[in-house]
Parts: C-alpha cells; sequence; structure tokens
C-alpha cells in the first residue's frame, strides 16, 4: 500500500471515530433532554456510560489504520511527546471536526420531529431561547460561568489525556494487556462523565462541540450556537487543547524517567517467562492502538512429516504399508 492511499485511510478513520462517538453521544443527550420524564432523569450514570461505550467502540472500529486519536487534543498532544507528524496535525483536525458534524447529522435526522415537539410544547425557539441545543453542543451548568468552565475543561482534559498516555504506555508494566485498553479509555471518560457532567457537559473533545456546534448553528440555532451566551463557543476549543498539552507535560518531566528500563532490569524481564518480550519493542509512533501479528506471521513453520503405519497394521493386513492406503485417515 502506497503511503497516499495510507494516509488518506488515516484521515478516513479518524473522522468515521468522530462520527460514531457523536452518534451515540448526541443521541443519549436528545434522551434526557427531549423526554419528559427522561429514563435517564435519576441515573446519569446511564449517559456517561453511553458517551464511554462510543469511544471503546470507535476505538475498535479504527484503532488498528489511524490509532484513533478521534481528538484534537490528543493529536496535538501526541505530536509534542510521542512523535506526532506534525504535517498531519492539522489535517487530522479539520476531518475530526467534519466526522463531529456528520455525525450530529445523523443525530437531527433521527431526532428532528422529537426536537420541533419538544419546542413546541415548551414554547422555545432554537435561535432565540436556545431549544433542545443541549442535545449537540455543551453549555456552562447551574452556577457556572463561561471562565469557571473553561479552567474546569483544563482539568478534566489534563485528566483524560494522562489516563490515555498511562494506559498506552509500552513501558507501563500495570497498563490493560491484549485489545483491553479500548475499554479501560471508554470507562476513563464515562468516569469524567459520571463526576463532573453537570458542570458544562464535559466536552473534554474540541470536535466534539465545534463540529455538531457548527451544524446546529446552520441547522436553526444560530446565535445560540455562535456566539452562544457569554461567547461561550471559544471555551470547549480552547480549555480541552491547554489541558491536553498540559498533562502529558508534566508526565514526561516527573514520570518518564520511571518508565524507562536499564539494561540490568531488561535482562531480567528477559529471563522471567511471564515477561512478554514483545512490550521491548517500540512502536511506530503516536499509535495509541495498533492492529495484533497474524499468527501465521509469529508462528515458525512445521517440518512435514510422513505418516507411517502402525507395525501391527502392516503385519496384519500388508496393503496398508502401500501408499494409497498412508492417505486415508485409519488412525
Amino acid at each position: 500500500m502506497s503511503d497516499k492511499k495510507r494516509y488518506l485511510g488515516e484521515l478516513i478513520a479518524e473522522f468515521i471515530a468522530v462520527m460514531i462517538i457523536i452518534i451515540f453521544g448526541d443521541s443519549v443527550a436528545g434522551m434526557i433532554v427531549l423526554y419528559d420524564p427522561s429514563p435517564y432523569q435519576n441515573a446519569y450514570w446511564g449517559v456517561a456510560i453511553v458517551w464511554g461505550l462510543g469511544v471503546t467502540f470507535a476505538i475498535y472500529a479504527t484503532g488498528a489504520v489511524s490509532g484513533t486519536h478521534a481528538n484534537p487534543a490528543v493529536t496535538l498532544a501526541l505530536a509534542l511527546y510521542r512523535g506526532f507528524p506534525w504535517k498531519k496535525v492539522l489535517p487530522y483536525c479539520v476531518v475530526q471536526v467534519l466526522g463531529g458534524i456528520s455525525g450530529a447529522a445523523i443525530v437531527y435526522l433521527n431526532f428532528h420531529p422529537v426536537i420541533d415537539h419538544y419546542n413546541a410544547v415548551h414554547h422555545l425557539t432554537r435561535a432565540g431561547d436556545g431549544g433542545a441545543a443541549g442535545v449537540f453542543f455543551t453549555h456552562p451548568g447551574l452556577a457556572v460561568t463561561a471562565m469557571h468552565s473553561f479552567v474546569v475543561e483544563i482539568v478534566l482534559t489534563a485528566v483524560l489525556v494522562f489516563g490515555i498516555f498511562a494506559i498506552t504506555c509500552q513501558y507501563n508494566t500495570q497498563a490493560p494487556q491484549a485489545n483491553s485498553g479500548a475499554l479501560i479509555i471508554g470507562l476513563l471518560v464515562a468516569a469524567i462523565g459520571a463526576s463532573s457532567g453537570y458542570l458544562d457537559a464535559w466536552a473534554i473533545n474540541p470536535a466534539r462541540d465545534f463540529g455538531p456546534r457548527s451544524f446546529a448553528y446552520f441547522a436553526g440555532w444560530g446565535a445560540s450556537a455562535f456566539p452562544a451566551p457569554e461567547h461561550y463557543w471559544w471555551v470547549p476549543i480552547a480549555g480541552p487543547l491547554l489541558g491536553g498539552v498540559i498533562a502529558p507535560g508534566s508526565t514526561s518531566l516527573r514520570c518518564a524517567p520511571s518508565c524507562r528500563i536499564t539494561p540490568r532490569t531488561r535482562l531480567r524481564l528477559r529471563s522471567c517467562p511471564l515477561w512478554n518480550a514483545s512490550r521491548l519493542r517500540r512502536q511506530p509512533p503516536a499509535t495509541l492502538f495498533t492492529a495484533p501479528r497474524s499468527r501465521q506471521a509469529t508462528q515458525r513453520p512445521r517440518p512435514s512429516r510422513t505418516r507411517r503405519p502402525h507395525p501391527l497394521l502392516s503385519s496384519v493386513f500388508p496393503a496398508c504399508s502401500s501408499a494409497g492406503c498412508q492417505k486415508e485417515p485409519f488412525l
């Protein structure tokens, strides 16, 4: 496969990953906003776990192709600290936002009759009152100002990126094994939402907010989306980007030296039968999730063995020593 085709595949994978996340996440947001009583009214953990499972499914679906950044803050952090090519940062961010727009369009296709009914019943308008805007983009919660939400986004995104870097660190012996890292990252997203979601709907991803917000602007929400009350539109963009840069930076300065393996430790690990030697191999830069190697590529070819008849059968049935009888599944 040529480099251009591989690069195009990575961009398509990032587009699909964010679209999947928005389809699941904005749909469950519609379930809690548009229905009264909401099925999640007294079970907000259900909303958080759906967002987390959307992230998990997106990773399993696209991780082998692009590594599933699915978040401009993660892409920027990988470029700063894990060698992701800078020339790919802007294209990745663009397709992630486009994936958010496409996901929001699909959610609107499913829920637009319910959105219109909700606004009619509550005497709300899209542009003037922002009716049902919470289905698509975030806004500050009770007693939370835009500047305080900016701080919240920095903190929550820092926790997210710190967790992602710890889970995917090749030298972290306590990290999830096999392909369970995607599930743990989904649970991390769900835990962040369940613990802090009411503050400002926990965007923690510029593409998750800016993409659906852009779609909502053209779908009739107008000034409710841009510039939004208190000019809030920039907060879910700048806050996560800054938080994604801070967390890995502190990790690299303080925690990275303790993760390095010295030659003496390497020899001890190689002598341990429980240690997987493949963990010592360097992975391609800035790839969070890679496809496992096929079994045929890792197994050594077995020498062919000539099938011989049993001595007792050869004495009783001499014909069994012939070449034709050896092909039969006799023993």
